[in-house]
């Protein structure tokens, strides 16, 4: 029996395949994925913008792969890349042939798109004999057109039945190591495609709401799709389609999991919303933290509360806090404990110093694999 039932999560049940070294599905973590939106053939500022994003979190970094010469380009950022990388490729067969013969870890492709028989069973073949895993891309603004004139308009139905299309070309050619997105930009039509699509098949399913919009709109709108879909057990890697920096959504992807307690990276701040009763500027307070901790890693709970009503009863639940108590100052709280008085002018940088001395000594007892061990916890 749970300790707390009620934040229980029974994840679906899937096989398990590997993007590179990153295992998705079956009992592994759920992955983070963002993509680049920089030219691919640029190898220089593309590098430079996954590091951004290894440096966020992510598990794996998508590149789009239109012509030749950034499948040329590939080979020198798959080498570069501390993290799998996945070929986006649309319609040439020739390009996902590069991209494994490159290196990729995955080829995101839709096989029905790719051409004739013998193109699709040739991508098959290079997939095999370069080790890549395949995601099966379905979207709702891309349905082949005998399913929008079977159907009328993107629906659930017809988003599964392109799905299942796809996998049984896979298939019909022994090739089993796929994993399968629906995407919509519309927020019902995406879930109720997963929620079908995960009672049709076995295998990982990768989730996210395309097109989500801006930083603000989009994060709305994704956290209600995929936040529904995890609660729900469903999804096994997810991206958070932003019109935002690419780290943003990795950033995104990772509060999303924590906050139903699926992955535990970073520091988590428990902050009030403020009123006037707050004995220091909390929401300025808060941004800072936010910006001064975003290079921890280790999964640390910080509560920010301005007054004492709720203040020590939040600060017992977490490792560090600090709980306004006027007069210019608050009291520091060390493993949900009061510990020690701090004034509001040093406050920040006194608990910036108590964050990373926790994280150093996480890392120093933590096992040699510290990415095995944040996927643990």
């Amino acid at each position: 029996m749970s300790l707390r039932p009620w934040r229980d999560i029974d994840r679906r049940v899937s096989r398990q395949i590997h993007v590179g070294s990153v295992p998705v599905g079956g009992d592994a973590p759920i992955s983070v994925q963002s993509m680049t939106n920089t030219v691919t053939s640029d190898v220089q500022a593309t590098i430079s913008q996954i590091k951004e994003l290894e440096e966020a979190g992510a598990d794996i970094v998508r590149v789009s792969c239109p012509d030749e010469e950034t499948t040329t380009a590939l080979k020198d950022i798959v080498k570069a890349a501390a993290v799998p990388i996945v070929a986006d490729i649309h319609f040439h067969h020739a390009r996902a042939i590069e991209a494994a013969e490159a290196g990729a870890a995955c080829l995101r492709i839709n096989p029905g798109n790719i051409g004739n028989a013998e193109r699709v069973r040739d991508v098959i073949q290079a997939a095999k004999d370069h080790g890549c895993s395949m995601r099966i891309g379905v979207n709702a603004g891309s349905l082949e057109k005998h399913l929008l004139e079977k159907y009328g308009e993107p629906c659930p139905e017809a988003m599964v039945e392109s799905a299942l299309d796809h996998v049984r070309i896979l298939q019909d050619h022994d090739y089993h190591e796929y994993k399968i997105s629906v995407k919509a930009s519309d927020v019902f039509l995406s879930v109720a495609a997963y929620q079908q699509l995960a009672e049709a098949v076995d295998c990982p399913l990768h989730i996210g709401i395309t097109e989500a919009g801006g930083y603000t709109s989009g994060t709305v709108k994704s956290s209600i799709g995929i936040g529904s879909l995890l609660w729900a057990g469903i999804g096994d890697t997810l991206r958070v389609s932003l019109s935002s920096d690419p780290v943003d959504e990795v950033r995104v992807g990772f509060e999303m999991l924590k906050s139903l307690g699926l992955r535990h990276r970073g520091v988590t701040i428990i902050s009030c919303p403020s009123c006037a009763r707050q004995g220091f500027d909390v929401i300025k307070t808060v941004q800072t933290l936010e910006e001064r901790l975003a290079h921890v890693s280790e999964p640390i709970t910080l509560s920010i509360i301005g007054c004492v009503v709720n203040g020590p009863g939040e600060a017992r639940e977490t490792d560090l806090g600090f709980t306004g108590g006027g007069a210019g100052s608050g009291m520091v709280y060390v493993s949900g404990r009061p510990d020690h008085k701090m004034s509001n002018e040093e406050m920040v940088d006194h608990l910036v110093g108590l964050v990373e001395n926790q994280a150093q000594m996480m890392r120093d007892n933590q096992p040699d694999n510290p990415v095995a061990s944040e996927n643990e916890i």
